[in-house]
């Protein structure tokens, strides 16, 4: 899933990779390199199947897929503030827009494409790409930090909302209105990220030492977990499973972490059979006569699981996925590699790492061997956008195996808007270039 901290410029002439970034359910990979971009699908762990790779944009910093469809977004460093929107499999630019500055992050689902600058963030509708919102009145925000719910049935977006706090602007990106602020984190933001339904937002700051999850839209905190408390760190990458049941963390260590949403106190027995047991249930009753921020401490769920990597410093992604029916663990690092680790969902413990993989391995493999057991994907663009893969209908709420959800909306008017455009399925979305927001 978002694959979020990693997709901006890169970090050091060492790195092997300039961006990399899961697609919106964790079933493919997207790198750029200096000479272009590649696709992988994360169907096997002992293959890494490249679905598609060009070499016409080079120096590629940003690059995102939507779901398993051929829609693929790609931002370079010789053009910055130009987003390019391309069909791949039939060769063609959809569109392309440019902007007032350098573009820092680009997040999308079925509904909505997010533009986020330094100082601005673009709401476009991906059916027609036209621009229904710009949101002005945010503070500089030089990481492009933001996120959007993949459920395209309420389209929430996440942004920081102070330079010096942890204040997160929950904006719907529906109905285009802010919902509420979040005082989630004393310090400033490192990373947020919502789950697969857009019901829960989960958070970090800049200590990376304490990790929050809240409810969508209220804003109420559900979870608390705590990463380490003797170190700060730098969060580099937040995700939550499909199901939502784990929330997975890794960082510039070499320790990445996963929590388990549950409430470990209802599952407590009444009466402990041992002494630890019983000095634990002490422990909680002290707590109630503690200063808040000792009892909040003292209430922090640790990890339910880790994943060791044999390198620190370095950028690196993560996420959790199912594959071949068992749940692992994946890390994208900017070292070139992949690192597939299995994750035990009822014991946790360390995850063990089982499959390596070099991402920029001259080897290539059929392209449309990613879509061998799935339908057949519409040829045009309305419909690849409106049409969802099989596994985001089957496991995320909200999602309709014809993208119902998606037809029959009304296009707003407004002063950026250059015309009517056909959406039916008998139609290709004609290529304009050159929009200026």
């Amino acid at each position: 899933m978002e694959a979020e901290a990693a997709d901006g410029p890169p970090g050091g002439v060492e790195a092997a990779l300039s961006c990399f970034s899961f697609n919106q359910d964790c079933t493919s990979l997207a790198i750029g390199t200096k000479a272009g971009y590649k696709l992988f699908s994360l169907s096997s762990v002992e293959q890494l199947d490249q679905v598609h790779g060009s070499t016409e944009i080079p120096d590629v910093y940003i690059v995102e897929r939507l779901f398993s469809s051929s829609l693929v977004v790609v931002v370079s460093h010789t053009k910055p503030r130009q987003m390019n929107v391309y069909h791949f499999k039939k060769g063609t630019e959809i569109c392309n827009y440019s902007y007032s500055s350098n573009i820092l992050s680009i997040r999308l689902n079925r509904q909505r494409l997010l533009v986020c600058l330094e100082e601005a963030i673009y709401i476009h509708n991906i059916k027609d790409m036209k621009l229904l919102k710009t949101i002005l009145d945010i503070p500089a925000n030089p990481t492009g930090l933001c996120a959007l719910s993949i459920n395209h049935s309420n389209s929430y977006v996440a942004y920081p909302g102070s330079l010096t706090t942890g204040e997160i602007v929950l904006y719907d990106g529906h109905s285009l209105k802010t919902v509420c602020t979040i005082a989630a984190h004393e310090g400033t933001l490192a990373a947020i990220t919502f789950n697969a339904s857009g019901s829960k937002l989960a958070s970090a700051s800049e200590k990376g030492t304490v990790i929050r999850v809240f409810s969508v839209p209220d804003g109420q905190k559900l979870y608390e977990f705590r990463r380490g408390m003797k170190r700060y760190v730098t969060i580099s990458s937040l995700v939550f499973s499909m199901d939502s049941q784990f929330l997975c963390a890794s960082s510039n260590t070499e320790t990445v972490h996963i929590f388990k949403l549950e409430h470990l106190t209802n599952s407590r027995p009444e009466e402990p059979s041992t002494w630890t047991g019983y000095m634990g249930k002490m422990f909680m009753a002290a707590s109630n006569y503690l200063p808040t921020q000792v009892s909040d401490m003292m209430n922090q769920d640790r990890a339910f699981a880790t994943g060791r990597l044999s390198f620190s410093g370095q950028r690196n992604i993560c996420a959790l996925s199912t594959i071949q029916k068992l749940p692992r663990l994946l890390v994208a690092s900017s070292d070139g590699h992949l690192y597939i680790y299995n994750l035990d969902p009822q014991d946790g413990g360390e995850c063990v790492l089982i499959k390596t993989h070099s991402l920029l391995s001259s080897g290539t493999t059929e392209e449309n061997k990613e879509n061998d057991l799935r339908p057949s994907l519409p040829q045009s663009y309305a419909a690849t956008v409106a049409r969802p893969s099989t596994l985001a209908a089957s496991t995320v709420p909200g999602y309709s195996e014809d993208g119902g959800a998606l037809r029959g909306e009304v296009i707003p008017e407004h002063e950026f808007a250059t015309g009517p455009v056909c959406l039916d399925d008998e139609n290709e979305f004609p290529p304009v270039s050159n929009r200026n927001p």
